[in-house]
């Protein structure tokens, strides 16, 4: 198809128009998109551009506003974590510990004395105490062996004290006598009274011959004219002949009280008391020994005797001789 030539004041027909219309238009698009292109390719550099701008006046405008406030430390270093939950150790308790132990206050050792009997001398009271196989006569502030001092004496019984720690200790008696004291205070007629009495008479009562290894009796005999309450005596024996088997209260302290005590080494301790009552060859006590050996003689003694009034006052005796026995096979 060929193509027309327009020429100036040729009047296209209706389908010429349109074409052409188009065409022109194709060439404005055309035209629009090489102008146009550049620029939207650079758009975005303008944009960054436009944003940096913006923020950097920003920034200053944010540095300007707080340039104005004061100075503030920094932070510390931070211990734990704030959002945490924070519990706190749990102290560790220390295993109970034992109390320590208070020692024990010290105290006394046992007593090692004994009440033998009472008695007044000159009007003072005084008390007869027995250690062992000592017997002895005390009186009020008089010291004693082991440490320990008399205090005092009273109707019911003597107090000891043990000095090294002042402790003290009552003996009590085993029957109460009337309070010395007053005694003391009775009438001189009376103590005149008993001073003219005729002093008490003992003697051992047994076999003048025994055969080894055979028991025998050996009785302590007493007449007084004057009431008789008691004594502690200690007798001392052969231990290398004798042994003793038995120790009893004779006839005459029947209804009282007696105790004795064995010492094998050679020694017997003695308390015998009663009412009191006039003695007439009474028998005061009686000892069963067993000849351990033969060929010899064997000897019993009384090594200390106190006889005692029926109000606590002291008879006068006699000495006592020994008792002697002949020992054969």
């Amino acid at each position: 198809m060929g193509l027309h030539v327009l020429r100036p004041g040729h009047k296209l027909g209706r389908v010429s128009k349109k074409i052409a219309l188009g065409l022109a238009a194709l060439a404005c698009i055309g035209v629009a998109a090489v102008v146009l292109l550049p620029e939207r390719t650079s758009a975005p550099d303008d944009a960054a551009a436009t944003s940096a701008a913006v923020t950097g006046i920003a920034a200053r405008s944010e540095e300007g506003r707080f340039a104005a406030l004061p100075p503030r430390e920094g932070l510390g270093r931070q211990r734990s974590d704030p959002f945490g939950v924070s519990i706190a150790p749990t102290p560790r308790v220390p295993a109970a510990q034992a109390a320590p132990k208070v020692p024990p206050a010290p105290t006394p050792p046992p007593m090692p004395y004994r009440v033998a009997g009472q008695l007044v001398r000159d009007g003072v009271p005084q008390v007869v105490l027995a250690r062992d196989d000592r017997v002895m006569i005390v009186r009020e502030g008089e010291m004693l062996d082991g440490g320990y001092r008399v205090e005092s004496i009273r109707p019911n019984g003597v107090t000891l004290v043990y000095t090294a720690l002042d402790a003290r200790e009552t003996l009590p008696f085993s029957s109460v006598l009337p309070d010395p004291r007053a005694l003391a205070a009775a009438p001189a007629a009376n103590e005149q009274k008993a001073a003219a009495a005729q002093p008490a008479r003992l003697r051992w009562e047994g076999p003048k011959q025994v055969q080894a290894g055979s028991n025998f009796n050996v009785a302590l005999m007493i007449t007084s004219n004057q009431l008789v309450r008691g004594s502690p005596l200690q007798l001392s024996y052969d231990a290398k002949l004798l042994e003793p088997v038995a120790v009893r209260a004779g006839d005459f302290f029947a209804n009282g009280s007696f105790t004795y005590r064995v010492n094998p080494g050679g020694s017997i301790f003695v308390g015998a008391f009663g009412k009191g009552a006039v003695a007439a060859d009474a028998e005061f006590l009686v000892v069963t020994f067993k000849p351990i050996g033969s060929g010899g003689v064997a000897e019993l003694n009384i090594s200390s005797m106190v006889l005692q009034g029926a109000a606590g006052s002291a008879v006068v005796h006699e000495p006592v001789a020994a008792f002697r026995t002949s020992i054969t096979q």
